[in-house]
This record gives C-alpha cells, structure tokens and sequence, in this order.
C-alpha cells in the first residue's frame, strides 16, 4: 500500500499526458488524509495552476463558503481533481487524459478512505458514478459505488455562473451535511 506522499510523487514526475507540458504546477489535492468527506473537481483552473492547490479560485472561495454555510471547515475534508494539471485554456479534460490520471485519483480515494464522495460537476460524475451521468436530472441523489456514499452537485463555478443552480446547490450541501451526521452517529 503506497502513501499519499508516494502517489504525490509518483504525479509530479508524470509524463503520460500532453497536459505535463502546459502546467505551471501539479495540482495533487489537500485537506485532512483521514476525512470523511473528499469532493472531486474536474481539474485545476489557472489559480490552482499558479498556487498548486485545488479550488483556491473564485469557485473555490463559493466551495469553501457553502462548506462553512453547513458547519465543515475545508481543512477537515480532503479536495481533489479527475486530473491533476490545468488542461488549456480551462477546457473540460480530454477522455484519455481522464483516464490516465484517474489511477492516481483511485490511490487517494483508497488511502484516504472516505465515507462520502462529492463529485463537483458532471466531469466528476461521469467519471465516478457512469459515464451517461447527467448533473441537471441525476444532481443530488445518492448512489452507494462499493462502500462509498456519492453525491453529485453543481460545480461552484456553474453556480457563479448561472444564479438558478444556487439554491439547488444549497439543498445538495444541506443533504451532504445530513449524510455525514447520519454517518457520524
């Protein structure tokens, strides 16, 4: 069993994609390894490319506000992309670039060990729960994959730019604080 220390490694020295050669930094994820909560983004954006960190952004700023709205702190859920490097120009990750950087994704998840997974967006879900996923019909519902409990919502920057997505957002988040107490108990 590797650690995550060894998988961040084993991404800062990857070459299996062209999107190696266009970032500024690896964007492995953060938060606490033992969390209970891991949301799942669909890649770094130009922000977390410069810094090296997931969701530091404007949507990362909204994630982080809908996460204290609920009562969890960011540093006590871990955060994390389907790829690990900007793709050009903030475009959704290619379907092979997917595919090769989810191996590192299964690590952490693996590792990390949590109970519930949030996938931000429909990148995420296609990717986690099936690849015909749809974030308007299929967002909020619950779907046990293994021992995992998964949740699709909005990504924070659907929300930032479409105000309608707010307040089905807000239900999401309120129906993730719930899972957890229920887990919790």
């Amino acid at each position: 069993m590797y650690t995550l220390e060894e998988i961040k490694t084993f991404v800062y020295g990857c070459r299996k994609c062209q999107l190696n050669s266009t970032r500024t930094n690896v964007v492995f994820g953060e938060g606490n390894p033992k969390a209970d909560i891991m949301f799942i983004g669909e890649g770094p954006g130009y922000n977390e490319d410069v810094q090296g960190r997931p969701f530091v952004g404007v949507a990362g700023q909204l994630l982080d506000k809908m996460l204290n709205a609920i009562g969890i702190e960011r540093e006590d859920v871990y955060i994390s992309n389907i790829v690990k490097c900007r793709p050009p120009n903030n475009r959704n990750p290619l379907e092979d670039e997917s595919k090769i950087c989810i191996e590192y994704l299964r690590w952490q998840v693996k590792i990390i060990d949590p109970k519930i997974i949030v996938c931000l967006g429909a990148v995420s879900a296609r990717n986690i729960i099936d690849s015909n996923f749809r974030v308007t019909k299929d967002r909020g519902k619950w779907f046990k994959v293994g021992k995992f409990d998964i949740i699709t919502t909005y990504h924070p920057a659907a929300v930032l730019r479409d105000e309608n997505k707010k307040r089905p957002a807000w239900e999401d988040f309120k129906n993730i604080r719930k899972k957890y107490d229920e887990i919790l108990r």
